[in-house]
């Protein structure tokens, strides 16, 4: 069995770009199961079944990153999509955090940018794009071209080793490059482990303490004349 982690932004399009994926391996022949894992509300689970009628679930990570929670249920998703006979498990995260990856070392990990969001996007979303295998830009044919080389210029400044896939998701243009990526894409072998470094450490921020200022809080903590910060390695 494949394993797909999908990540990005809110409203950039993910669930369109997978859609049309899922529609093309369904085509070959190929049973798909889909996970969502979100903050506080998903229904793409509900628009897969009764689009495809495959098998799908959904997780709230509430308290957690988004990021934290995927690495919490993905080894309970695996062999439920096993149970279900599944050859690809495709996972949408919402990817909220920005400081961790999503991805699986070894297996294929996408992340969906749109291509209205702004030319300096690739620059403020870290290891959720750095440590991407493919970057699928969505939405092409809102932007000029002169805008879409930068975008891409912005992209392989930020993610040199990251493959770039232009898309109109909602017309299914551009697909097939990924479609054939998937396919090539390695199968789960077990044990599994997070791609890239999570973060250094837990602030107490994290566990619930609310008070305002630095000084009220250990572990890491940073003032405003401090600008180091976590990169994603």
């Amino acid at each position: 069995m494949k394993l797909v982690i999908c990540a990005g932004p809110p409203t950039c399009g993910k669930t369109t770009v997978l859609r049309q994926v899922t529609k093309r391996l369904l085509a070959k022949q190929l049973k798909v199961s889909f996970l969502k894992i979100d903050v506080q509300y998903a229904d793409e689970d509900e628009i897969f079944q009764k689009e495809f009628s495959i098998p799908t679930r959904k997780v709230y990570s509430g308290e957690l990153c988004p990021d934290h929670c995927t690495v919490m249920v993905l080894g309970d998703a695996l062999q439920w999509a096993e149970r279900s006979g599944a050859d690809l498990l495709m996972v949408e995260t919402a990817g909220l955090c920005l400081r961790c990856s999503p991805y699986v070392d070894g297996l294929l990990g996408l992340v969906v940018l749109e291509a209205t969001s702004g030319m300096n996007l690739p620059r403020k979303i870290g290891p959720m794009l750095s440590l991407a295998d493919v970057a699928v830009v969505t939405k092409i044919d809102l932007v000029s071209q002169a805008e879409r080389e930068v975008f891409r210029a912005r992209i392989q400044e930020a993610a040199p080793n990251t493959a770039i896939v232009e898309s109109n998701a909602l017309y299914g243009i551009g697909i097939e490059p990924l479609v054939r990526r998937i396919e090539r894409a390695a199968e789960v072998e077990p044990p599994l482990f997070l791609r890239g470094n999570p973060p250094i450490g837990t602030c107490t921020i994290c566990v619930g303490k609310k008070e305002i200022g630095w000084q009220s809080h250990f572990g890491v903590v940073r003032a405003l004349e401090n600008q180091n910060f976590y990169r994603g390695e």
